[in-house]
C-alpha cells in the first residue's frame, strides 16, 4: 500500500459557499420586496431602510471594537441583511431615533450579547422589532396607506389583520395583496415579490424548501380549520416576509430536514393561534422567536443516522 493518507483538522467538507455570499445572496433576494416599498411608500421606506442598516452596521463595529475587542468584521453583510430585514418588519413613518434604538436592540441584544454572528440564538432582526413593539406600542402600529410616499407626514390606516381581529366582515382584494397595495411595514406588502425573492433564494441554493413550506401549508390548513380565510392569512401580515427570510436564518433554524419541517409546522400553528386568540393582529415575529428558543431541543432529538452506524432489530 503505498497511498498516503493525509489527516487535517476539520472542516472535510468544502464548498463554494461562504458567510459573506449567502448574506448577499438573501440581499438580492429581497430587492423585488424593496422595490415594491419604494414604490407605494417612497421616501419613507428609504429613510427607514437606510438608517435601519446604517444604525445596524454602526453599533456592530462599535461593539467589536470596543466591547469585544477584536476585529470587526462587517464586510460578510450581516449587518446590513439585519438591518435591512428589520427595517421591513417596520412602518415607513416611524422616526428615526426608535429605529435607531431598534438597532441597538437587535445588534447589541439579539446578536452581539451572545457572541455575534453564529452564537445568537434568536433571529436579531426580530429581537429589534419585538423589542420596538412593546417599547412603542403606538408608533409600531401607526401604518402609513399605500401611495402615501412622505415621511413623517404619511396618511396612516388600519392593516388587513388589525381590521379582522376588530371582528369586522371584510375581505380585501386579493390583487391588491398580491401587489402590495395594501397598509402595513415596509416588507408585508407585495406577495408576489415575496416570492420571487423565495424562488431565487431555491434557485442559489441558499435556503431549502423545509421551513417555507411547512409553515404556509400549517397556516392554510389550521386557519382553514378554525373557520379563518386561508389565503387572507397567507397574503396579509408578515407570514412570508417570515417564513422565507427570518424562520430559515442558518443560526436560528434546526439542522436536519426532519427538524426544519417540524419547526415550520410548529411556527405556523402558533402564528395561527396568536392570530385569532391572541391580544395582537400578527402572530409571526412572536412565534417565529419561540421556535427560535426550541431549536437547541429539536437538534437534540431530531438527528440524522451517524454514518457507519449498526441498527440492531429486535
Amino acid at each position: 500500500m503505498n497511498q498516503k493518507y493525509i489527516i487535517s483538522a476539520s472542516p472535510h467538507i468544502h464548498s463554494e459557499n461562504s458567510v459573506a455570499k449567502c448574506m448577499y445572496g438573501v440581499l438580492i433576494a429581497l430587492i423585488p420586496a424593496f422595490i415594491v416599498s419604494v414604490f407605494y411608500f417612497g421616501l419613507g421606506a428609504l429613510v427607514v431602510t437606510a438608517t435601519s442598516v446604517l444604525a445596524c452596521v454602526i453599533f456592530e463595529y462599535l461593539i467589536s471594537r470596543f466591547l469585544l475587542e477584536r476585529k470587526p468584521d462587517i464586510a460578510d453583510g450581516s449587518a446590513i441583511l439585519t438591518g435591512v430585514l428589520l427595517a421591513f418588519n417596520l412602518p415607513s413613518n416611524l422616526p428615526i431615533w426608535i429605529i435607531i434604538i431598534g438597532a441597538l436592540a437587535a445588534i447589541g441584544i439579539g446578536k452581539m450579547s451572545f457572541g455575534g454572528l453564529g452564537c445568537n440564538i434568536f433571529n436579531p432582526a426580530l429581537v429589534g422589532r419585538v423589542f420596538l413593539l412593546i417599547s412603542f406600542p403606538a408608533q409600531m402600529a401607526s401604518w402609513p396607506l399605500p401611495g402615501t410616499t412622505g415621511y413623517l407626514d404619511a396618511k396612516t390606516g388600519a392593516t388587513v389583520l388589525s381590521i379582522l381581529k376588530s371582528g369586522a366582515t371584510f375581505t380585501p382584494e386579493y390583487s391588491d395583496m398580491l401587489l402590495g397595495n395594501m397598509g402595513g411595514s415596509l416588507g408585508e406588502v407585495g406577495s408576489i415579490a415575496l416570492l420571487l425573492g423565495f424562488v431565487y433564494l431555491l434557485w442559489k441554493k441558499i435556503i431549502t424548501w423545509h421551513i417555507p413550506v411547512s409553515i404556509l401549508v400549517t397556516v392554510a390548513v389550521f386557519s382553514a380549520l378554525i373557520g379563518m380565510n386561508p389565503v387572507v392569512q397567507l397574503l396579509s401580515g408578515g407570514l412570508l416576509l417570515g417564513a422565507i427570510f427570518m424562520a430559515t436564518d442558518y443560526v436560528t433554524s434546526p439542522l436536519s430536514q426532519k427538524g426544519m419541517i417540524i419547526y415550520g409546522i410548529l411556527i405556523g400553528l402558533l402564528t395561527v393561534i396568536i392570530r385569532r386568540w391572541g391580544i395582537y393582529p400578527e402572530g409571526v415575529s412572536f412565534a417565529i422567536l419561540i421556535m427560535n428558543a426550541f431549536t437547541p431541543l429539536i437538534n437534540m432529538y431530531i438527528k440524522p443516522k451517524r454514518f457507519g452506524k449498526v441498527v440492531h432489530h429486535g
